[in-house]
């Protein structure tokens, strides 16, 4: 809401190849803005006024830019470049493979090895006599959207498990995601079964008893399906569905009700909406964000993780995730869940392990739902950011117990659109490309000191064991954190222009 409040700029628009760069041009002002095309989410085109052509454009981290031309034949072409800049064809026109900081190829090598997933499972106490390492998903043969790398219960044979992929959609078996060396309980994930309305499966079913009998504390599992149950029913006549629990022996099933990709495109293109309103009252505020369902759908999120997250260590019962292909909502639940359980996922580089284990290397669909190339917008759902706005609602209820402050949230958000480093890229780890790009988290823990939360108490109750959020109304911001927080922030360091006062431009020089 301070985005309109700066005064307009006189500068100079430049369009490279990878930026669009405006350079103030006013007597004692020297200050240059650099926005990456690849975090340019829409540029509109306004009729002609008096002052010149308004050209508008929304950005992917919701920087929202505001320029006025003088003559609209200037503005027009700037259009035309920056849609085509902003919407490339192919993996190879991504910034990150023309990013070239000051490292040199071994250095460049190494950022890929700072984190090393094995190390966060062994952490965790495994392998173990309850749970192994499985070479069953090598060269990504079971299946191409998992990791190579997975741990399965030590009881699993590989014809149980090859067994399990066939009956689950994208061969996405269950397999494990976090591990309780306290008390044994897990947190497994899969896709949906091919169940239909009758289908059974031996194999499956196996895996289900075999992931039980490694949690001997327990005499059941819970199964979370995180979609609502009408939408599960329907996937029944497709072939799909949800367990059976005739045929699984001691599970309990569990609907959650987070909502499909295409709710929560247009929950959160509403809220952006509310977010940009000129002065709007507090009361058509709130409206708007209420009708928006923005933190409705937060809440389903955070509900989830709740009831995974005391299931695991208050009942000490393992539980299998899963969604339709167990790539968004199970990311998202599973996540949440690890963050209010294990405090390391709570510090600077546990975040980042995290990321990288339950969204890049359990194959989070980034390259479509983050619209990195030019293909179907509806594969393009805000899916990572609200994991990140849940974290930073958590946050705000817990601000002793995160190492990290909301700067970090932000910061990976921005880089998860920019395309400047090679993590997001893709939709699997099989996809993934790293060769010639060079890696985040090995930049964010170079800089770790700017991301430090000034109130993280390491040592204080509140940061060991189980965070217990609650998210009746009333008890949690009700804000849409991050995204205003990542506007304003924005806004500050213009200086300059918003949409509420914009930037005049002389003609660009370079396109």
């Amino acid at each position: 809401l301070f985005l309109f409040l700066l005064p307009s700029r006189v500068g100079t628009l430049y369009l490279t190849a990878t930026h669009s760069i405006f350079v103030v041009n006013e007597a004692g002002v020297r200050n240059e803005t650099w926005v990456l095309h690849s975090l340019v989410f829409s540029a509109e085109k306004q009729a002609a006024t008096p002052s010149g052509c308004p050209l508008i454009i929304h950005c992917k981290n919701f920087q929202v830019l505001h320029f006025v031309i003088p003559r609209e034949r200037e503005c027009h072409d700037v259009h035309l470049s920056l849609q085509r800049l902003s919407q490339p064809e192919s993996y190879e026109e991504l910034y990150c493979f023309s990013y070239k900081p000051n490292v040199d190829e071994v250095e460049r090598r190494q950022e890929w090895d700072f984190l090393d997933l094995k190390t966060d499972y062994s952490r965790m106490g495994l392998p173990n006599s309850l749970w192994k390492l499985s070479p069953v998903n090598r060269h990504y043969k079971v299946s191409d959207t998992y990791p190579a790398d997975l741990f399965v219960p030590e009881s699993a044979t590989p014809p149980v498990i090859v067994g399990s992929s066939k009956f689950r959609s994208r061969g996405r078996f269950p397999a494990l995601s976090y591990y309780s060396k306290e008390n044994h309980a897990a947190i497994c994930r899969s896709s949906q079964p091919l169940s239909g309305f009758s289908a059974r499966c031996l194999e499956d079913e196996q895996m289900l008893e075999a992931i039980l009998r490694s949690n001997p504390c327990s005499d059941f599992m819970y199964v979370v399906d995180t979609r609502p149950k009408l939408n599960a029913i329907a996937n029944r006549a497709a072939g799909k569905g949800y367990e059976n629990e005739d045929n699984y022996s001691n599970i309990k099933f569990q609907f959650i009700g987070i909502e499909n990709i295409h709710v929560m495109r247009n929950s959160q293109q509403k809220m952006l909406e509310v977010c940009e309103l000129r002065s709007p009252s507090m009361s058509d505020f709130l409206e708007g964000l209420e009708s928006s369902g923005w933190l409705k759908h937060i809440k389903a999120v955070l509900d989830a993780g709740i009831f995974i997250a005391k299931a695991v260590a208050e009942e000490g019962v393992s539980v299998l995730v899963h969604c339709s292909d167990g790539w968004d909502r199970t990311a998202q639940v599973c996540s949440v869940a690890s963050v209010l359980l294990d405090p390391y996922y709570r510090t600077i580089r546990g975040i980042m392990v995290l990321i990288e284990k339950d969204w890049i290397s359990f194959g989070h669909k980034f390259s479509h739902r983050c619209n990195h190339l030019d293909g179907d917008p509806k594969e393009v759902s805000p899916v990572i950011d609200q994991f990140l706005e849940c974290v930073w609602q958590l946050m705000e209820q817990f601000p002793c117990a995160f190492e990290f402050s909301e700067r970090l949230l932000i910061t990976i958000h921005s880089h998860i659109y920019s395309c400047q480093y090679g993590n997001f890229i893709g939709n699997n780890q099989r996809e993934r490309i790293e060769l010639g790009t060079h890696s985040l988290w090995s930049h964010l823990w170079t800089n770790h000191a700017d991301y430090i939360n000034p109130l993280y108490r390491p040592d204080h109750s509140q940061t060991q064991g189980l965070l217990r959020p609650s998210t009746i109304p009333g008890s949690r911001p009700g804000f849409p954190g991050i995204f205003l927080h990542g506007v304003c922030m924005f806004s500050l360091c213009m200086r300059g222009f918003s949409p509420g006062s914009p930037a005049s431009c002389n003609s660009p020089k370079t396109y």
